[in-house]
């Protein structure tokens, strides 16, 4: 005697869906995106202050701004900050910042 065996589904029924198309299913996926990529630039930019040995002070100082703007500009929540911002944050750690806009179906 065979057994059936039923594939569980989650509790939003999302079997066998990427998660791209759950995202825009739910219509974050924009938002989402956003978040991931400033959670990286932030990331960046913090790791490059600390391999130059640069303060969140010294930097700003650097930048001619505040620490606490300086601070939204780390801020990997915040992606409303502008491409000029981060790069003359880039330029002033020895980076450039650099963009690439691909296709919206690339695998």
């Amino acid at each position: 005697m065979k057994t059936k065996i039923k594939k569980k589904s989650n509790a939003a029924g999302h079997t066998g869906s990427s998660f791209d198309s759950f995202l825009e299913e739910e219509g974050i996926r924009e938002e989402v995106e956003a978040v991931a990529v400033k959670r990286v630039i932030s990331w960046q930019l913090a790791e490059a202050m600390r391999k130059k040995k640069k303060t969140k002070q010294a930097l700003a100082r650097e930048l001619n701004t505040s620490r606490s703007q300086l601070d939204r500009l780390l801020d990997p929540e915040n992606a409303a900050v502008s491409l000029d911002t981060i790069n003359r944050a880039a330029h002033a750690l020895g980076k450039r910042l650099i963009i690439h806009i691909a296709d919206a179906k690339a695998s």
